[in-house]
């Protein structure tokens, strides 16, 4: 059975002290906690307004250590009911997989710009 709880999967985590819940995709899951691109959930329908209206929006890059993590959930369909995934999709028409991609700041990029320059110096 594949893994289901991998970078790139949206899910919902619960959180405790304080309790909170969020939407997002993960970025990595390792033994000390969780990074997730994504929004507090209580925010989702602001997010979903703001996206449709073509707002500027940038995720919230978060990392939650393990012992606050009550519990993730993959963000399923459940009956006839729309995963959360497939609503932000219904009604802002991105994929939530691209809404959810954090994207590069100014210095990030300066920096991978120069160590692509320091690759090129050296390889050639």
């Amino acid at each position: 059975m594949p893994a289901q709880f991998v970078p790139g999967a949206i899910v919902i985590v619960t959180l405790s002290n304080p309790r909170e819940k969020f939407w997002g995709m993960i970025l990595a899951l390792a033994p000390e906690g969780l990074s997730l691109s994504g929004v507090e959930l209580a925010s989702f329908e602001d997010l979903t307004v703001m996206v449709k209206d073509g707002e500027p929006f940038s995720p919230a890059v978060v990392f939650f250590p393990m012992h606050r993590i009550e519990r993730v959930e993959l963000d399923l369909p459940d009956g006839n009911l729309p995963s959360l995934s497939q609503r932000f999709l219904a009604k802002t028409d991105l994929d939530p997989s691209a809404a959810l991609t954090p994207r590069q700041t100014k210095y990030e990029e300066n920096v991978d710009a120069t160590a692509n320059e320091h690759t090129a110096e050296e390889s050639a």
